[in-house]
């Protein structure tokens, strides 16, 4: 009764628009690893109003936006199992939901702490990492004159300042040399490679060099050409194959939506160049999905094509990790920027540290488990390896 009452509450405060957050807090095992919080709100996008639903981890937050309906069947699903207090502010009431150890609800209700109407704007104001009136940015397109965003790329700004936050909180826990040695491997147009350089200099007051690896000859004159003109002296694009490019000094290895196999050559370069830190987002994923012969209980499933599709890019983003695991890193794989903003939204993060024989040989154990069961002969980075 409790938990269908607190639900009641949090649709009434949303229809209302008298939501203003709702947190979920002491969280059980099976709500997952380094999950500390998940916060909702109410937020007002292109499709209509949706819960952004903000997962608090120990060095990243998620952010992910859904309906209504499904905010409230998480909710229900979660409370009381995933999740043991549960905080409703709204400007009508407060409530608070909490479960005793023997499972027993405890629904509180008191006057509201704010009475302010809430903000539902999607992309509220932040401290960004990166200031808006750059001129590399008008000259990538992505701002006015006036160094306000442009209507067209405000996705393009959210995956810039989204991916400063990951490289952020990555610096924290793995600090890198102030002259650290950075390769962008298939830096395209190059704006991630230059929100990079600027972070890094402007704001971390480190001196980086910083090279971009492009195939497309234009795309890296005018790299270069915007790097002049913003005086980023450390900061060069060279055209060249990736598959060709073996720097003397690694430290940061990018690869942000480097085609298929591209991203394997991409980690292969980072694993023997023994870069510190290792982040690529990958895109499409070909090579595994041909080799897909599954003869496990997932077999009947992926005679779908769109379920194949997607099992083929979690095995090859999975064994990925596992492969960069038993190359002495730790990994992660989480979202890179909601679905909304672009279907390229997988990242993988490893962190080189001290070498673990037990936990390496581990790793590539479960890669022969996985590659047994879905009929894989071969993992394109197990070969480069």
């Amino acid at each position: 009764m409790s938990i269908s009452r607190f639900v009641q509450l949090f649709e009434q405060a949303f229809n209302e628009g008298a939501l203003l957050k709702c947190t979920l807090s002491r969280s059980r095992a099976s709500a997952g690893p380094d999950l500390k919080n998940i916060y909702l709100r109410k937020v007002e996008l292109k499709k209509g109003p949706h819960v952004a639903f903000t997962y608090r981890y120990k060095t990243r937050d998620e952010v992910k936006n859904l309906p209504l309906p499904e905010a409230i069947a998480l909710l229900q699903q979660w409370l009381g199992t995933q999740w043991l207090n549960a905080d409703l502010f709204s400007t009508g009431q407060d409530a608070t939901l909490s479960f005793a150890k023997n499972g027993e609800a405890a629904l509180t209700l008191k006057k509201p702490a704010q009475t302010t109407s809430p903000d539902t704007r999607h992309d509220r104001g932040k401290n960004r990492l990166l200031s808006p009136e750059a001129p590399w940015l008008h000259a990538q397109g992505i701002t006015n004159a006036r160094g306000e965003v442009l209507p067209t790329a405000q996705d393009k700004w959210r995956q810039i300042n989204k991916f400063l936050e990951i490289i952020e909180a990555l610096l924290k826990s793995h600090p890198l040399p102030p002259d650290a040695h950075i390769a962008d491997m298939g830096s395209g147009k190059g704006y991630l490679t230059f929100a990079l350089y600027d972070f890094l200099v402007n704001r971390l007051g480190m001196k980086p060099r910083i090279t971009g690896i492009e195939l497309r000859p234009a795309l890296v004159e005018f790299c270069n050409k915007t790097a002049r003109e913003a005086g980023f002296e450390g900061l060069d694009f060279i055209a060249d194959d990736i598959a060709r490019y073996k720097p003397e000094r690694l430290d940061l290895l990018i690869a942000l939506h480097a085609c298929d196999t591209a991203t394997d050559l991409a980690l292969a370069t980072g694993v023997r160049g023994q870069a510190e830190i290792i982040v690529v987002a990958p895109c499409c994923h070909k090579q595994i999905r041909k080799e897909l012969h599954p003869h496990n209980e997932m077999a009947p499933l992926l005679r779908h094509g769109i379920l194949e599709e997607r099992q083929a890019e979690i095995l090859t983003d999975g064994i990925r990790a596992l492969l960069l695991e038993s190359q002495g890193y730790r990994t992660q794989v989480f979202e890179f920027i909601s679905t909304e903003h672009t279907a390229k939204n997988v990242m993988i993060t490893a962190i080189g540290g001290a070498r673990e024989k037990k936990r390496e040989k581990e790793a590539l154990e479960k890669v022969k488990a996985l590659k047994e069961g879905f009929g894989i002969g071969e993992h394109y980075l197990e070969k480069l390896l």
